[in-house]
């Protein structure tokens, strides 16, 4: 599998797997339409975001977005595609975000998480802090979860302190 930086080329793909993404937890037809402006990714965005890709023999199999500057980020983007779920994809590019955003010299980063998503975070080192509105469902609040990046892990993994 290569992880590598997205193209603006491919961000009418990214959008379209960030929704189908988001549908495969079930959600109806009016949320995935309310949630459609959030999870657009732009052609201009794509390098200010720090968009990346998981790709297997061509094919985009997830992303994720490192943003902000340091010392604090946002995970603001992270979606697989549904038929590469349970593939250990989310896995490859959680660790590859945070090993970036260590070389970057972050040293922390929240995540706004999906109900559905609480439990990967959480084993990928997350803890959460609190929640915080929806940026696509008023009324709705959702996990605000944190990891803490330390610059003397050997291995490119987060720690929670």
């Amino acid at each position: 599998m290569l992880i590598r930086a997205a193209q603006m080329k491919e961000a009418a793909f990214l959008s379209d797997l960030a929704l189908r993404s988001k549908a495969y937890w079930g959600y109806d037809e009016a949320f995935i339409a309310a949630c459609r402006e959030e999870l657009t990714v732009r052609e201009a965005e794509v390098e200010r975001r720090r968009a990346t890709v998981a790709e297997r023999d061509g094919r985009i199999l997830g992303f994720i977005t490192l943003e902000g500057e340091p010392p604090e980020g946002i995970l603001g983007m992270m979606f697989v595609d549904p038929d590469a779920i349970g593939q250990g994809i989310g896995r490859r590019l959680f660790e590859h975000i945070i090993a970036t955003a260590r070389k970057l010299g972050f040293v922390r980063v929240t995540i706004h998480a999906d109900p559905n998503a609480e439990p990967f975070y959480r084993a990928m080192g997350a803890i959460r802090i609190g929640t915080t509105p929806s940026g696509s469902i008023p009324g709705r609040v959702i996990p605000l979860m944190a990891v803490t990046v330390t610059g003397s892990q050997a291995a490119d993994h987060a720690t929670v302190r």
